[in-house]
C-alpha cells in the first residue's frame, strides 16, 4: 500500500472544506487538501502513520477549535481510505483581457501553503511585484515564478512591521495565531489594503481581539475570495486575483 485518501464526510458548522473533498497522501507527498492548517496536518500524520502499520481503514471526528489551533468553531468527520478518492484539479485561470498597469502593483503573500501556491499560479505575469513569505524554506515549491521573491523568516509579523505601507497582502499562513499577528502588524503598520482567509466565525472572534487591542479591524477583508466560485485554492485564488485587478486597476479586466 502506498497511498491513502483521506474525505471529509460530514460537517456541521463553519469548515474550510464541504463534505466530500478528498486528499492523496503519500510517504512523501499529498495532493489536494481538505483545508490546510492544523487539521490537514494532523490528518496526514495519521494517515502516514497508517501507511508505515498497514492500516487500510479509520475514521474520527474533529472539532475545529483551540486543540488544534483553529476557530472555525465548527467539526468534521475525517474518513481515512485505501480507496481512491477525487481531489482537486489544479487549474489556472485565463486572463485574455488583462491590461497590465505601468507599474505592477506590491503584492505580499503570507503563507506558501496551498492557496499562497494558487495565488502565484493565478496572479497575471508583470500584474504584481509580488514578495512570498513563510517561516519555513521548505513549504515553498522548487521553482518560484520569476514575478515573485521568496522570503523565508522565523517571525513573520515582525516583519510584516516593516512591510512598505502601499503594499497589498493576503494572510493565508498554517495558524490562525499568526494570522492575527499579521493582522494586528499590518494594521499598526499601515497596508493598501489586508485579506485575510478565513470563515466568518474566525473573522469575528479576530475583529473581537483586534478590537480589544485598541486596533480597527475595517481594513481587513475576511472571508477572501468568491464565495460563488468555491472553496478549492484555485477558486479561492481566482476570485482573489480578480478582486485585486478590479480595486487596483478597475479597467483591467474588460
Amino acid at each position: 500500500m502506498t497511498a491513502l485518501w483521506v474525505e471529509i464526510t460530514a460537517t456541521r458548522g463553519s469548515a474550510p472544506r464541504d463534505a466530500g473533498t478528498a486528499m492523496q497522501v503519500t510517504p512523501r507527498s499529498i495532493s489536494g487538501t481538505i483545508g490546510g492548517g492544523t487539521l490537514e496536518h494532523r490528518a496526514i500524520a495519521t494517515a502516514r502513520k497508517m501507511l508505515e502499520s498497514g492500516q487500510t481503514r479509520h475514521s474520527e471526528t474533529l472539532p475545529l477549535g483551540p486543540n488544534l489551533g483553529q476557530c472555525c468553531g465548527g467539526v468534521v468527520t475525517l474518513q481515512y481510505t485505501d480507496e481512491p478518492r477525487q481531489t482537486d484539479v489544479v487549474s489556472v485561470p485565463d486572463w485574455p483581457q488583462v491590461r497590465l498597469p505601468d507599474t505592477p502593483q506590491k503584492l505580499w503573500l503570507w503563507g506558501a501553503g496551498h492557496v499562497g501556491r494558487a495565488v502565484m499560479r493565478a496572479a497575471p505575469s508583470q500584474a504584481f511585484e509580488i514578495t512570498w513569505i513563510d517561516s519555513d524554506q521548505n513549504r515553498f515549491p522548487s521553482h518560484i515564478p520569476a514575478l515573485a521573491t521568496a522570503v523565508p523568516t522565523h517571525d513573520m509579523p515582525r516583519l510584516a512591521g516593516h512591510a512598505p505601507q502601499d503594499a497589498h497582502h493576503l494572510i493565508f499562513t498554517y495558524a490562525h495565531d499568526i494570522d492575527l499577528a499579521l493582522c494586528a502588524a499590518l494594521l499598526k503598520r499601515g497596508a493598501a489594503s489586508i485579506g485575510l482567509i478565513g470563515s466568518a466565525t474566525k473573522w469575528a472572534r479576530f475583529r473581537k481581539r483586534l478590537t480589544a487591542s485598541g486596533l480597527d479591524p475595517a481594513p481587513v477583508t475576511c472571508p477572501i475570495g468568491d464565495k460563488a466560485l468555491g472553496k478549492s485554492p484555485d477558486q479561492i485564488a481566482k476570485g482573489v486575483i480578480k478582486a485585486l485587478l478590479v480595486s487596483t486597476q478597475p479597467k483591467a479586466i474588460a
